[in-house]
């Protein structure tokens, strides 16, 4: 058709009735036709072929496929062919699948099963021997009661047990007045012990009764020939008091018991009996290998001077070293305790540079560490000539008296709020003891380092892993750490994040590389490092 052409329209009318005017009824449009009435009347030129085109699709209905045609053309050989390609297709993708599946976890590290723990595996123990002494020289308040005060704080130090005492009544080498079922009155009242067991139990701590009869005396056992009756009187303590709500009990100076072993292990053997979750301790003043080794498996922890009657003595991370090493091959798969000395505090053992590093050590071994009151600020046992045996804990200025040689910055209340102090040091590893699994019960893989060094990790299956760098040399060192020899499942990275150190006031988080990695005199670092598979 060409341009000049026209197209010859026909008109179109299209009838559009507004709602309102529609009709009522059928009759309505007739009425409204023969009237001659016309509403919306419109007009549109169509094209003839459009309007045929129109016309012709308004006439042609469709129909489809009947249901006989359509199971014709689904059983022709092309349709059948074509579903059993696309069911085999789907079936070969979802074995596929499915061995994937079973390829990834098969070949994904397992996890290693966990240990079984006891709540006493799980933290650091807090000992307090002397409550007077704990409750310092300007309490007003009965020794027992001040140590219900001091739950706060003790929880503040995230510490799992406390362990009080001996308060029980012990006249000096009276074996017919020593009761182990009464409290000494010049400590408190059995009231004021079962209000502290109370409040104990509110904080998640547990407090622990050191029955240790003769304990006024330098002979803590009696006479050889009263360890019968000594240990009948002990065992109805034990009975007594574990079902007061004491959750465990603890014995020192057992290298003078007689038959030690033997007793050690009646006496656990009896705790467990009472309780499954109750722990029985026992301290020794031996320092030998061997000697504490013959008691490690009659009770559930052994404290003992071992690192304690070396700490002074110790000038290189080469001895301590071997101390830590050969006690813990000694022990096998025995669980271990880490302490000075069962009794007194660690800066008598421990030169005051070292307690930091000290800190960081028994933490991080592995065992249960057990601290005396006071280890947490430095608490020095030799304040003046003549002072009394107990040291008394430095709360605040008010508790200073006369000590002209103990600053402020000495006491708890100084150091509370010190960032880098040895309290807060004191806080921040035990917190991280009681949450991280490679510290808790991680295995223990020693570096080779120059003789003034000692390093460590501690690591557990896919968790992050803890790296350990002490310093007991007289000068600053260059660590260049590397796993011994090969076949070692660990590895170390270039580099590890600092945790803290026990001198420098390094920024938390900060990367160092462990080719080259500086440690001062006297100091300790922990640092950590991610799992790779």
């Amino acid at each position: 058709m060409s341009q000049e052409a026209e197209v010859d329209m026909k008109e179109v009318e299209l009838n559009e009735l507004e709602p309102e005017k529609q009709p009522m009824n059928a009759a309505a449009p007739l009425a409204a036709a023969a009237a001659g009435e016309k509403n919306g009347v419109v007009k549109v030129k169509v094209a003839d072929d459009e309007a045929d085109a129109v016309g012709g699709a308004a006439g042609a209905k469709f129909t489809g496929l009947s249901k006989e045609e359509l199971l014709k053309v689904a059983g022709s050989p092309g349709w059948v062919r074509t579903r059993w390609a696309l069911l085999l297709l789907f079936w070969l993708g979802w074995l596929g699948m499915l061995a994937g599946a079973v390829v990834i976890i098969v070949q994904a590290p397992r996890c290693r099963e966990l240990p079984a723990q006891r709540w006493w595996h799980q933290g650091a123990l807090y000992r307090v021997s002397s409550p007077k002494a704990f409750r310092g020289q300007a309490g007003n308040a009965s020794a027992l009661a001040a140590v219900s005060e001091r739950l706060d704080y003790l929880s503040s130090l995230k510490v799992k047990a406390l362990i009080l005492g001996p308060i029980h009544r012990n006249p000096e080498n009276d074996f017919a007045g020593t009761n182990l079922l009464q409290i000494d009155p010049t400590v408190g009242s059995r009231e004021e012990f079962t209000r502290l067991l109370e409040a104990a139990k509110k904080k998640n701590i547990h407090i622990i009764l050191d029955l240790t009869p003769n304990y006024q005396s330098q002979s803590s056992w009696f006479l050889p020939n009263q360890s019968e009756e000594v240990s009948a009187k002990l065992k109805e303590a034990l009975s007594f008091w574990l079902k007061a709500g004491v959750y465990g009990v603890q014995v020192h100076n057992v290298q003078n018991l007689t038959d030690a072993s033997s007793f050690l292990s009646l006496w656990s053997n009896f705790t467990h009996g009472i309780g499954e979750d109750r722990v029985f301790i026992a301290g020794t003043e031996a320092s030998e290998l061997s000697a504490i080794m013959s008691l490690l498996n009659d009770t559930d922890l052994l404290s003992s001077s071992y690192l304690g009657n070396f700490g002074k003595s110790i000038s290189s991370g080469k001895e301590l070293k071997e101390l830590v090493t050969n006690y813990l091959h000694a022990a096998g798969n025995t669980w271990s305790t880490w302490t000075a000395s069962q009794l007194s505090h660690l800066s008598a053992y421990v030169p005051t540079q070292f307690l930091g590093l000290y800190h960081l050590l028994l933490f991080t071994l592995p065992g249960t560490p057990i601290f005396s009151y006071g280890d947490e600020i430095g608490l020095p046992v030799q304040l003046l000539p003549g002072q009394p045996a107990e040291a008394p804990m430095l709360w605040n200025e008010k508790t200073l008296g006369s000590y002209a040689s103990i600053t402020p910055n000495m006491t708890v209340q100084g150091q509370d709020a010190q960032h880098g102090s040895l309290l807060s040091l004191f806080r921040d590893l035990s917190d991280k003891r009681g949450k991280e699994r490679s510290l808790l019960h991680g295995d223990f893989l020693v570096l080779p380092t120059p003789d003034e060094l000692f390093a460590y990790v501690r690591h557990w299956d896919q968790n992050e892993r803890f790296l350990v760098v002490l310093n007991l040399g007289p000068v600053s060192q260059q660590a260049q750490l590397k796993v011994p020899g090969s076949g070692q499942k660990l590895e170390l990275p270039e580099k590890a994040t600092l945790l803290l150190s026990t001198q420098r006031g390094i920024q938390e988080g900060t990367t160092l590389p462990l080719s080259q990695l500086p440690v001062a005199p006297g100091e300790g670092l922990l640092l950590k490092f991610p799992y790779v598979a």
